[in-house]
């Protein structure tokens, strides 16, 4: 779920010879191509070099894809509503017609990215659990999925903060990153991560990474990272400003998607102090189950 340090580790991977990390790809249909939001290059996504030439080589341009298209058929499938029957193989009727159409856009984007950048590992940051279920219908063993999982207080306290967006345009749909209630952000905790637990039970080549695991040793668990992720070189090393980020493409996401220079990876646990005890308790209550699976 969102709020969760995966930006930090979606970066770094991006570091890595032969990976190529493109922010949260789910978005880049309204953001990128209808509102036109910066990409983490800086540039308005119509500007981008990068994302043009992948726009190219995936549809030939952005200007022969019908944007409206795309997310009529994005709400027919990639939502949490029809997460029961993808985890089940949708069947062969509608749902898996929309699927099958759906995430061939997807292939032909990353395979698009992976021919302009060279990569041979796209690193997709998209936190809809829903697209998962959708790309497993496709791709099956071959789609490695990152499951990274945080206190779930925590992170209720920072879906409660209100942050503006950078990225977003003057007529952008979404001026400030999106805020929830203690208790939607309690709910939607349990839901992504049980449905990201289905998907590794179902044989989706999965790696559980705590965020409390990682800040505390960031070092040996990026490395084990890395190597989920087919990295075969030596391990990398991350500490507090050991990797200089270069620039991204990251067509959405945390706003850390525009940092670049050395980067320190360091805990954040305001949440202790700052979450109020009655919203504490109700995602204590909410989470209950899960959490103690997770050892919170």
């Amino acid at each position: 779920m969102g709020r969760s340090g995966s930006t930090l580790i979606e970066r770094l991977l991006g570091e890595l010879p032969g990976f190529c990390s493109v922010g949260e790809v789910v978005h880049l249909w309204r953001r990128g191509l209808l509102e036109n939001e910066r990409c983490g290059c800086g540039h308005p996504f119509a500007d981008c070099g990068f994302w043009s030439d992948v726009g190219k080589e995936a549809f030939g341009g952005w200007d022969r894809l019908d944007t409206e298209a795309v997310l009529r058929l994005k709400a027919g499938v990639d939502r949490t509503r029809y997460l029961p029957m993808l985890l089940n193989g949708a069947g062969g009727g509608v749902l898996a017609a929309r699927g099958d159409r759906y995430t061939d856009l997807y292939h032909r984007l990353y395979s698009a990215i992976a021919l302009v950048s060279g990569a041979h590992v796209v690193v997709d940051a998209s936190k809809h659990a829903s697209l998962a279920a959708c790309l497993r219908l496709r791709y099956g063993a071959r789609m490695r999925l990152l499951h990274i999982v945080r206190d779930p207080r925590a992170v209720a306290h920072s879906w409660a903060k209100r942050v503006p967006r950078p990225d977003a345009t003057p007529d952008s749909s979404e001026p400030e990153m999106a805020r929830y209630s203690a208790g939607r952000a309690a709910v939607q905790w349990m839901t992504q991560n049980a449905t990201l637990d289905a998907l590794a039970r179902r044989g989706t080549p999965t790696l559980l990474v705590r965020y409390e695991d990682f800040v505390a040793d960031p070092a040996a668990e990026f490395a084990r990272i890395a190597a989920f992720a087919g990295y075969a070189g030596p391990p990398p090393e991350v500490g507090e400003g050991s990797v200089r980020m270069s620039r991204t493409h990251a067509v959405s996401g945390n706003p850390m998607r525009f940092a670049r220079g050395p980067l320190g990876v360091r805990p954040d646990h305001g949440w202790r102090e700052s979450l109020a005890p009655w919203r504490r308790g109700l995602v204590s209550a909410v989470t209950a189950p899960a959490r103690r699976r997770y050892g919170y």
